[in-house]
């Protein structure tokens, strides 16, 4: 198995683990109801209510919220209820201590978070107008570099083991290199978990074509993220679900802005699309919506809703989540 990115060492076998030091063993703990795999960090976001482009120079708000997609799914998640569970990697450093402090004030998980000692945390920059993002930079360079340390406790005892692989909810995120990525795919203890998979940005989508074909594994993309997957473009979204599907995909579910989406799955050895257009709003934010869909998503179909209605719940979220109606 290739070595991930960062110099760390390839996903161990489960049965070659011992427990990490210190670690509780699993059941002393109460389970998390997800795992959050993947991005937290500060998002540092411009917002300006008039039209931008590049150059722009105008008046507006700055803000510094927590984000990343994996911790932008278990805040939302918190507001349903549930207690999810961060693994991701989370500097020493003021920032993260800061970052921590929030995550865990908001009721999000963190025992299980990789800190380092000598990376820093990671951040997004972004320029939003009344045009929608202009401009974005996500530096998750310490993720990126952490790599396999932050699965530590889906091997050691703390959240799973050889004997108990983790078979619940798993948010996974495009943040993660390609060659962690391909590892999870084929890595037994993912074998029995429901990934539901997100790419980080249009930049990154190409870092889940291991995943694409996973039978276990849902995949939430934008219209322009299916395109990269399939290296072809699409005029909407359940166009781009069936070309996903046709790639090999169990399951996808694609968003188009304010345009119909599509929930496309394979049932009995047949596609089948399912079509439902967001609530019309004015739009006043954009990032972290996509991450606010996957989550209403995810909490509509783990409370038992059909397909239909799930797609329905979780347009429905994402449309109060752009209006500002839903807080961040």
């Amino acid at each position: 198995m290739a070595q991930p990115e960062g110099g760390g060492a390839p996903l161990p076998a489960l049965g070659s683990c011992a427990r990490a030091e210190g670690g509780a063993p699993r059941g002393m703990d109460k389970t998390p109801d997800i795992l959050c795999i993947g991005s937290a960090l500060w998002d540092i976001i411009g917002r300006a209510p008039v039209h931008m482009r590049a150059g722009s120079d105008v008046a507006g708000r700055i803000t510094r919220i927590p984000g990343g997609v994996a911790m932008n799914i278990a805040m939302t998640l918190t507001r349903f209820g549930l207690r999810p569970a961060l693994l991701t990697a989370i500097g020493r450093d003021s920032q993260g201590a800061d970052l921590i402090a929030e995550a865990e004030m908001l009721g999000i998980d963190c025992a299980h978070v990789y800190r380092s000692d000598d990376l820093p945390t990671d951040r997004y920059m972004a320029i939003e107008g009344a045009n929608g993002l202009v401009a974005a930079i996500a530096d998750a360079h310490s993720l990126e570099s952490a790599g396999d340390k932050i699965l530590r406790p889906l091997a050691d005892g703390r959240l799973a083991d050889a004997r108990a692989p983790w078979a619940g909810l798993v948010a996974l995120d495009g943040n993660l290199t390609q060659s962690l990525l391909a590892q999870i795919a084929a890595a037994p203890m993912f074998a029995q978990a429901d990934l539901r998979v997100a790419p980080a940005s249009p930049g990154k989508a190409e870092r889940l074509a291991p995943l694409l074909a996973h039978p276990r594994a849902t995949l939430y993309v934008n219209l322009e993220e299916a395109g990269i997957l399939c290296q072809r473009d699409f005029p909407d979204a359940p166009s781009a679900a069936e070309g996903l599907l046709a790639r090999g995909a169990q399951r996808v579910l694609v968003t188009d802005g304010g345009r119909p989406a599509a929930d496309a799955a394979r049932e009995a050895g047949r596609m089948i699309v399912l079509i439902e257009a967001p609530p019309p709003v004015l739009v006043t934010r954009v990032t972290g919506a996509g991450d606010t869909f996957m989550a209403a998503h995810i909490v509509a179909e783990r409370e038992g809703a059909p397909r239909a209605e799930a797609l329905a719940r979780a347009l429905r979220a994402a449309a109060r989540y752009v209006s500002g109606d839903m807080a961040t």
